[in-house]
């Protein structure tokens, strides 16, 4: 989306991909009919100017919730019809500014030299959980968007063996389908602290409010805010109606504020902020019912391997007592890496380690200004800036946003 921004206004650029996804990234490269849109096509145009452009694509009056893959196919449409720009397949392991300029090494061996960099590269995998440390690739899958999780959920599929997902937000949603779909029969038990599922959308009035009604810089007070004006309108037009103001709402909490948030209203906020298609949540509102999936709250204590089985103990919620579960094969489903310094990108390693970019204030992506700037000649996007928007995840926040560093970089470039 950075890139083509950049087409529109005549600057050539250079995009590089090393993922096997060049203009989808992991959300729209799935293949599976079962994984859809969570906002409607109305909202996820890539342009802030034309909103109504996916719809109009898709062919669609802006009310459906479409397969993902087909909102890749849009990007890939996009990224075709653009222009001045080469796409590159592989990974950047290192940068040096030398004067102006940035010099590039690629994996393969060659060098760029360009006039600035954009890190535009999404949520990172997650980190490794400690309990899962020693346990064999079969039976337990780190990265839940990577072939190894594919070829894990058909191999469970096949052989009907219970499943552990650890984590209950949108991305265990996505592995359940995927579960399912596959034809997976065994037993489904999704973990988590708290065992919240995402809602689901639903129609709804809007019901906007001004940023001087809302109480700033107060977690608590908004939060009050928030559970008051749900019992007026509903919860979904109360959190919706803060959309608008989010990023100024979080940057007035300050650091603690900010951590407070973090620790206490994050799972909240997140199952009620980022829902889910009607129909996905009709299909796990029938495999509840069925005993397929079993959503339980609690703490994950042990992992170990038994013979080829995966034995998980567990203190589910208000319980003292440890209880053994068994397992064919856990997923790690707990999200992306939240922690800057724990990144393994080549790249990022050592643009933080030469100190050319630094960690926000949370260690949770990279510090930027008010005009995304993470350093000299360097800016970043999209998750890696959640530190200082906190909603910077959806395509509506992210196109904003790299239109306004594709016109930042018009001015320092002077075109």
């Amino acid at each position: 989306m950075t890139a083509v921004q950049l087409s529109r206004r005549g600057i050539p650029s250079v995009l590089i991909d090393g993922s096997g996804r060049m203009g989808r990234g992991v959300a729209y490269a799935t293949t599976e009919s079962v994984h859809l849109l969570n906002v409607p096509s109305a909202k996820m145009s890539a342009w802030p100017d034309r909103p109504s452009d996916f719809a109009e694509w898709l062919g669609d009056d802006g009310t459906a919730f479409a397969e993902r893959r087909v909102f890749g196919r849009y990007l890939e449409s996009i990224l075709k019809g653009a222009e001045g720009m080469r796409l590159i397949e592989g990974r950047v392991i290192g940068a040096e500014r030398v004067g102006e300029s940035w010099c590039l090494q690629l994996e393969q061996g060659e060098v760029l030299t360009t006039s600035a960099v954009v890190l535009a590269s999404g949520n990172q995998a997650p980190a490794p959980l400690s309990v899962a440390n020693g346990l064999p690739a079969d039976l337990f899958v780190n990265n839940p968007w990577s072939d190894e999780a594919h070829e894990a959920i058909a191999r469970v599929a096949a052989d009907g063996g219970d499943v552990l997902v650890l984590g209950t937000g949108l991305t265990t949603i996505d592995t359940v389908l995927s579960l399912i779909a596959a034809g997976h029969r065994g037993r489904i038990v999704a973990l988590s602290r708290r065992g919240l599922l995402p809602r689901t959308h639903a129609p709804h009035e809007p019901a906007p409010v001004e940023r001087s009604e809302l109480p700033s810089g107060d977690l608590v007070a908004l939060w009050r805010w928030v559970r008051r004006r749900s019992a007026e309108v509903g919860f979904r037009g109360a959190v919706d109606s803060l959309r608008p103001h989010s990023s100024a709402l979080w940057q007035a909490f300050g650091a603690g504020g900010e951590r407070r948030f973090l620790r206490h209203a994050r799972p909240w906020w997140d199952v009620h902020r980022h829902r889910i298609a009607p129909q996905i949540g009709r299909q796990l509102q029938q495999l509840v019912a069925s005993g397929q999936l079993t959503v339980m709250a609690g703490r994950l204590q042990s992992l170990s391997d038994d013979g080829g089985e995966l034995v998980a103990s567990i203190r589910a919620r208000g319980q003292d007592r440890v209880r053994d579960h068994r397992f064919g094969v856990a997923f790690n489903c707990t999200g992306p890496l939240g922690e800057m310094a724990r990144t393994t990108d080549p790249l990022l390693r050592q643009l933080l380690a030469d100190e050319q970019v630094r960690p926000d204030h949370l260690g949770i992506g990279l510090a930027v200004d008010e005009r995304n700037r993470a350093g000299e000649g360097i800016w970043a996007v999209g998750p890696l800036t959640k530190g200082r928007y906190w909603e910077i995840v959806a395509v509506p926040d992210i196109r904003g946003q790299v239109a306004d560093v594709a016109d930042e970089l018009a001015r320092e470039l002077g075109q």
